[in-house]
């Protein structure tokens, strides 16, 4: 009977795995929000999971739940002291307010070098020496390597002495890492590099594909020349083995000048050293090629390396998909987003702590690998890989984090769950150097346009939610300025638009906003964010700034400023109408074994009474629908 109850949890989520979950009551907490001087005035309900279907946590964001890492939590909305109404927005209906519009548009001012800002000049010149990667032909061949560029430098024409100088320390440093790697002799004296410009009159003489050509390096030749005169010494010591056979020949395959090019160009695609242009090894010669003019000839080369180039960033070998910005199109500057399932990255730990202790000015004894690992990497949802038939988008669902990268620099990343009806905003960190581009805002109207675009792959994708809002707090209803946006009745969990729920909210914090559902539709009011300055949210110390748009703050189940509510109170939780009071078929996972709570009643002796509580409890809070599909382990 157990495996028979085990098989059916697990097809709960169509074949997507089974969720496990233990109850962790309610707790009493202190408010981030209104920083109320009551104390414990901040309630809500726990759960920690063990795992967690993709489909179950989408019906637990319907019924008010949130996560955390793999704690769970849902405001106790009639007693809490804010209480936090889940906010979504239909994708396909979405209407950008002015102020979005204007942070679109700066962002395509900066990427194209127009943005009067006030960033550091050292940010600019770090931007300059970023890389992107890129791939090319050469005489209708395959490039035999990725390309290091910074598209936010031009070549300056009036000293081509200067990039000659620069490109030529480059290729010395690409073989000086030849050299680490033991490629080449460290006991040779190579020869430095030489690098020579390609004169207009000669660019007029090159086949079609070439005219971008800039500047080249022979020093392949040298190398290969240098590396014969040490061959040509051992062969004086064994005798005249290699008489007869061609200079090139005489070096074994791997070391002649066509193989050396390549190793070089292999070497410069993994280095931050070149500038402006594209690095190309052909028969020998290092050729380097104008970045602005090929990009826009060989644009499907380019998104080819892109692919390869994020797929192995940092290491990573999960699943990465890579789209540039639309806006990204001839600009100087290159923005990619970059999609990925959740893992730790050591890059990306160290701008969640800067921001951190910058933005929100957090203690530094807090701010620890493991507390954001917890937070925002470690997740109980259960990966479902794309299936191409329409049902599951091409990046699968799970959670995920969305990294922002300017010129090879990670700027911001996004941590989202995408899920079968919705991408799900959990939460977002943004490196303090960049705020001037409002990322916040910036990456909110991303997310709304990457669930448009896979609507295209998975039909049910429609929604995109927003964390909680909470109109009692003047800095969070920031939210709301995302339109026509719809807001969760906490009573009944039907969605209600903003516009009926808002009058309603102005009167009173807590609303059973299903009960004016069906009252027509208030004019649209004017945008929420144009009653909240840029001043108010810079000065706010909460992690739901305007420009950090996050999901929601970290909730750690252990943190000592809270308190468990007693047993009594608990269970003086109301029941939503829709509910119906059975828990017989509550799903129960005892020592490893699932059971339906009817099947153990009986069998428990006095632990049955105490039992029979904490599983209505449970049942109020998940529904007896996911009461019924998901395991309610005991331990």
């Amino acid at each position: 009977m157990a495996a028979n109850h085990r098989s059916e949890a697990s097809s709960s989520g169509g074949g997507r795995g089974e969720s496990v979950v233990s109850d962790c009551g309610r707790r009493r907490s202190s408010c981030g929000y209104c920083k109320s001087p009551n104390g414990f005035s901040s309630v809500s309900h726990g759960l920690i999971a063990q795992s967690l279907t993709v489909d179950d946590y989408q019906d637990l964001l319907d019924r008010g739940w949130r996560r955390s890492g793999s704690f769970l939590y849902k405001p106790d909305m009639s007693t809490t002291c804010c209480p936090s109404y889940t906010i979504r927005l239909k994708a396909a209906d979405f209407s950008p307010s002015k102020e979005q519009n204007r942070v679109r548009k700066q962002m395509e001012r900066f990427l194209d070098g127009t943005l009067d800002t006030k960033a550091k000049p050292e940010l600019l010149e770090d931007l300059n020496t970023s890389k992107v990667a890129c791939e090319c032909e050469c005489h209708g061949r395959s490039s035999l390597a990725t390309v290091e560029t910074s598209v936010d430098v031009e070549e300056d024409k009036n000293e081509p002495e200067q990039f000659m100088h620069y490109l030529s320390d480059a290729i010395d440093k690409a073989v000086q890492a030849c050299i680490e790697r033991e490629t080449f002799s460290a006991n040779l004296q190579l020869p430095k590099a030489s690098v020579k410009g390609v004169s207009p009159t000669k660019k007029k003489k090159l086949v079609k594909g070439l005219e971008n050509l800039s500047y080249t390096s022979n020093i392949a030749f040298q190398l290969a020349a240098t590396l014969r005169r040490a061959q040509s010494g051992k062969k004086d010591e064994k005798g005249s083995e290699f008489s007869g056979i061609s200079a090139e020949d005489q070096l074994p395959s791997e070391l002649t000048p066509r193989r050396i090019g390549e190793k070089l160009a292999r070497s410069l695609s993994q280095m931050d050293e070149t500038s402006g242009f594209l690095v190309q090894a052909c028969n020998g010669h290092l050729n380097f090629y104008s970045i602005a003019e090929h990009a826009s000839a060989d644009k499907t080369g380019e998104e080819k390396s892109l692919s390869k180039e994020s797929s192995t960033r940092n290491g990573n070998k999960r699943r990465c998909m890579v789209r540039c910005c639309k806006c990204c199109s001839g600009r100087r500057r290159k923005l990619e987003i970059l999609l990925k399932r959740s893992t730790f990255e050591r890059e990306e730990f160290e701008l969640y702590r800067r921001y951190q202790l910058k933005v929100h000015k957090d203690n530094p004894a807090q701010v620890t690998e493991s507390a954001y690992k917890r937070f925002l990497v470690d997740t109980p949802l259960v990966f479902v890989p794309s299936t191409n038939d329409g049902s599951v988008p091409p990046c699968g669902f799970g959670s995920f984090h969305q990294s922002y990268v300017i010129d090879g620099r990670l700027v911001a990343v996004g941590v989202v769950d995408i899920l079968p009806k919705c991408l799900s905003s959990k939460y977002l960190f943004w490196d303090p150097d960049f705020a001037f581009l409002s990322l916040g805002k910036y990456s909110a109207l991303q997310e709304i346009s990457w669930v448009k675009e896979n609507q295209v792959h998975c039909a049910s994708l429609q929604y995109y939610y927003l964390g909680y809002y909470i109109h009692s707090c003047s800095k969070m209803r920031y939210k709301a300025a995302y339109r026509p946006s719809e807001l969760l009745c906490p009573r009944r969990y039907q969605w209600v638009p903003f516009n009926v729920a808002k009058p309603r909210l102005d009167e009173s914090k807590y609303v059973v906003l299903s009960d004016y559902k069906d009252q027509d539709e208030k004019p649209l009011l004017p945008p929420v964010s144009d009653h909240i300055s840029e001043h108010q949210h810079e000065e706010s110390e909460h992690k739901d700034l305007n420009d950090c748009f996050v999901g929601d703050e970290m909730f750690d189940p252990d943190e000592e400023d809270s308190d468990v509510v007693s047993e009594s109170e608990s269970s003086n939780v109301e029941l939503p109408e829709t509910e119906d009071r059975e828990i017989g078929n509550a799903l129960i996972g005892l020592q490893g074994s699932p059971l339906r709570y009817k099947d153990l009643q009986g069998a428990l002796g006095p632990a049955e009474r105490i039992l029979e509580g904490q599983v209505q409890r449970y049942v109020r809070v998940v529904g007896r629908e996911l009461s019924e599909r998901m395991v309610y382990s005991l331990g």
